[in-house]
């Protein structure tokens, strides 16, 4: 079974280490991706209960009155197609409902997925830098 929190406390390094960021020409490692974690505004995990690993996990940044910016959502292989990210991504929205301007960034492929939220294609610029010796 999965349960979802938005707390951080008592997370490790451990619980990390299912193979996230996997497709990333310099994937982060687990200390990283916690650091991650504890930087963002909010953060809601998904943990498989029997064996207490993070499955999936997304994370928001927010000025808490006008926009907010979700850079990460992300399920591992073995939870996807049972409705893991799909929570993730509703709980998230639910959090910030007071919030206007919601925003993520995605390949044209997930789309579909995003739509169903209510999201739709917008035109943006980015600066895309690959990832810095932060000891990924």
């Amino acid at each position: 079974m999965i349960r979802y929190t938005d707390t951080l406390a008592g997370i490790t390094v451990d619980q990390l280490r299912g193979g996230f960021f996997a497709s990333w020409t310099r994937p982060l490692t687990p200390e990283t991706h916690l650091r991650v974690l504890h930087g963002s505004d909010a953060v809601i995990l998904a943990i498989d209960d029997t064996t207490d690993m993070v499955a999936g996990y997304i994370t928001m940044i927010s000025d808490g009155v006008l926009s907010a910016f979700i850079p990460n959502i992300e399920v591992l292989a073995d939870y996807q197609g049972q409705g893991v990210g799909t929570e993730l991504m509703q709980r998230m929205l639910d959090k910030v409902r007071h919030i206007p301007n919601i925003d993520l960034m995605c390949a044209p492929d997930v789309q579909p997925f995003y739509r169903r939220f209510g999201m739709q294609p917008c035109n943006g610029m980015v600066i895309r830098k690959s990832v810095p010796d932060i000891n990924c």
